[in-house]
């Protein structure tokens, strides 16, 4: 029988019990602790600028600038088929979001010069260029010249162009810079008068493909743009509600998720995805119908049980809307939709509905899995890691910051839903699992060999 072997501290010990006490701390300990924070976060469960809104400003801002300006300079954007949808329309949606977002922390900001040390848009400004430069880019543009050619910017090519105005919109209320304002003019004009002429008031995303909520994004961005251009587009948009009522509406007076090309006539149900964004920027455009809307799409829609609060992709007893997958909505869990979800949060704060709100808020932290230094790991994941890497940040950056319209609505959020404490006990443990580990490598034993 040989003797027992001592117990060494070696090099390869520190470093094995150093990687797994960082990995327990970063991404267990700390979600953990950042979740608690934003449980009692009041600015999650009413007006005011949230914890999770100010992180991601600070996280995202150089992060967006580079990637970005990179590439506009690799012009990757002209290689991509115009059939690859997340990598066509991804990088300009999120642009968008993170643009919209900034606006609204500008405003914050003027109202308290407390929440950041230095103004949003000096601090974000290299990243407020750098996207609406993504934007502009006839390079990513490429996709929608294949759908429409030389005219792409003279007839419908509804979604374009509505992202194109409420970028270059957005960077003029933030710098105002000349830089994009021919354009900018240009296609606010151009579009406000295509839509106005329409006779049924919607025009196609695609060549036989119009889907009315962007036709409700592309009046909230030209009246948007209006504040910066001087202009008055407020008798047409009061007259585009046509586009969405009457025989052009869907359940119970929604928008249809899809209408048919020249007629409007309704081909699909209601979508979650299309209602939260309708939802969102309604208020600002029609106000009696948005609350009309939305209630709708609460009785239709809004689900909560034991374990989770959200909003229902399809409605009850659609098939395969219980488990369901596509671009537009992204994964479907037990009926409730990602980004009926996500968009729910900015659709319920700017309808004061912080019932809705607050449940929403914190269940999209816990499942987003936050790390130390602002960054969400899961929406990094679920976003198009080669060519839109940062638009599930972005997006969630604008619900985060946006904030009533109407007066709160004295509703009761209620008890947290199960998932937020499965999500709180699974970063604990998780941490301190790790942490326990560690202990254990560098923890003096002897072992004994057999001979």
């Amino acid at each position: 029988m040989k003797p027992p072997r001592a117990w060494r501290f070696t090099p390869w010990r520190i470093f094995r019990a150093s990687l797994l006490a960082l990995i327990g701390v970063a991404a267990g300990l700390y979600p953990a602790y950042f979740l608690t924070r934003v449980i009692f976060d009041p600015a999650l469960n009413g007006a005011g600028l949230s914890l999770p809104a100010r992180r991601l400003h600070e996280s995202l801002a150089g992060r967006y600038a580079s990637w970005a300006t990179k590439r506009v300079a690799s012009g990757k954007a002209t290689l991509l088929s115009h059939e690859d949808i997340s990598g066509t329309e991804w990088p300009l949606y999120g642009s968008v979001f993170y643009l919209w977002a900034e606006e609204e922390l500008q405003a914050q900001w003027e109202r308290d010069h407390s929440l950041f040390k230095e103004e949003p848009r000096r601090f974000a400004r290299p990243a407020i260029d750098a996207a609406a430069r993504l934007v502009a880019d006839p390079g990513h543009a490429a996709w929608v010249k294949k759908h429409w050619g030389a005219s792409y910017l003279e007839q419908e090519n509804l979604f374009y162009r509505m992202l194109v105005i409420a970028a270059l919109g957005s960077h003029r209320h933030l710098t105002g810079s000349d830089e994009f304002l021919p354009l900018l003019r240009s296609q606010t004009d151009s579009l406000a008068a295509e839509l106005a002429a329409s006779p049924t008031g919607q025009l196609d995303d695609y060549p036989g493909q119009r889907f009315p909520t962007d036709n409700i994004s592309a009046w909230y961005a030209i009246q948007r743009a209006d504040r910066v251009l001087g202009t008055d587009h407020s008798r047409e948009i009061e007259e585009g509600l046509r586009g969405f009522v009457g025989a052009r509406a869907g359940l119970l007076g929604l928008p249809p998720f899809a209408s048919e090309s020249g007629s409007s006539r309704p081909l699909d149900g209601s979508h979650g995805c299309g209602n939260s964004n309708a939802c969102m920027l309604a208020p600002a455009l029609w106000p009696d119908t948005a609350r009309s809307w939305y209630a709708a799409y609460e009785k239709l829609m809004w689900q909560r049980d034991w374990l989770a609060a959200g909003f229902r992709e399809f409605p009850v007893g659609y098939p395969d809307g219980e488990w369901y997958f596509d671009v537009d909505a992204g994964p479907v869990i037990r009926g409730n939709g990602f980004a009926a979800c996500a968009f729910g949060i900015a659709a319920a704060r700017r309808h004061g509905r912080f019932d809705h709100a607050y449940p929403l808020s914190v269940e999209a932290i816990a499942l987003s899995w936050p790390l130390p230094g602002g960054r969400l790991l899961i929406p990094r994941l679920v976003s198009n890691a080669a060519d839109a890497p940062y638009l599930g940040e972005a997006a969630l950056l604008f619900q985060f910051s946006a904030q009533p319209l109407f007066a709160p609505a004295r509703h009761h959020a209620g008890a947290l839903p199960a998932i937020v404490f499965v999500c709180l006990g699974l970063y604990l443990g998780g941490g301190l699992l790790l942490l326990r580990r560690a202990y254990a490598v560098l923890r003096p034993r002897m072992r004994s060999r057999a001979s």
